[in-house]
C-alpha cells in the first residue's frame, strides 16, 4: 500500500513538473513580438491606387498595430524566386501574439473586410514571430 501511494505521489509530481515548462513557453509565446504580412490580389488592377491609399491605411489605424507599412511590388528584376503577381501588400508589427489576436476583431479591421473585400480575389497572410 505504501509503495502504491509513493508511486502515485511520484507520478503526480512528475506530471506537474512536465507541465511547468509548457506553461512557461506558452506565456513567452503570448508575449512574443510578431510581424503580420498580408498580400492582396485585386479583381481589377486599375483599383490598386484606391485600395492602397484609401482601404489599406485603415488597418494601420487599428489600436494594437505598432509600425505599419503598405506598398506595391517593387520593380525588381524577374527571378524565379520573386513574386510580383500581387497588387498591394501591407505589413503590421505587433508587440505580442495577443495584440495580433485583438487586431483580428478590431472594429476598423472588420470594417475594412466588410467594405473592401469585394475588391480582392485572393489574400495571402504570413505571420512571423520575432
Amino acid at each position: 500500500m505504501k509503495s502504491r501511494r509513493q508511486f502515485i505521489k511520484t507520478i503526480g509530481v512528475a506530471s506537474a513538473t512536465a507541465v511547468l515548462p509548457i506553461t512557461s513557453i506558452a506565456n513567452q509565446m503570448a508575449k512574443q513580438k510578431m510581424i503580420h504580412q498580408v498580400y492582396f490580389w485585386l479583381h481589377d488592377e486599375a483599383n490598386t491606387k484606391e485600395f492602397l491609399t484609401e482601404a489599406v491605411p485603415m488597418l494601420g489605424r487599428c489600436k494594437t498595430v505598432g509600425k505599419f507599412i503598405a506598398g506595391t511590388p517593387a520593380a525588381t528584376e524577374d527571378r524565379e524566386v520573386v513574386d510580383h503577381s500581387f497588387q498591394v501588400s501591407c505589413t503590421a508589427f505587433f508587440d505580442s501574439l495577443e495584440d495580433q489576436l485583438v487586431y483580428q476583431s478590431d472594429p476598423l479591421h472588420l470594417e475594412f473586410i466588410d467594405k473592401y473585400s469585394h475588391m480582392w480575389k485572393k489574400v495571402q497572410v504570413y505571420d512571423i514571430a520575432i
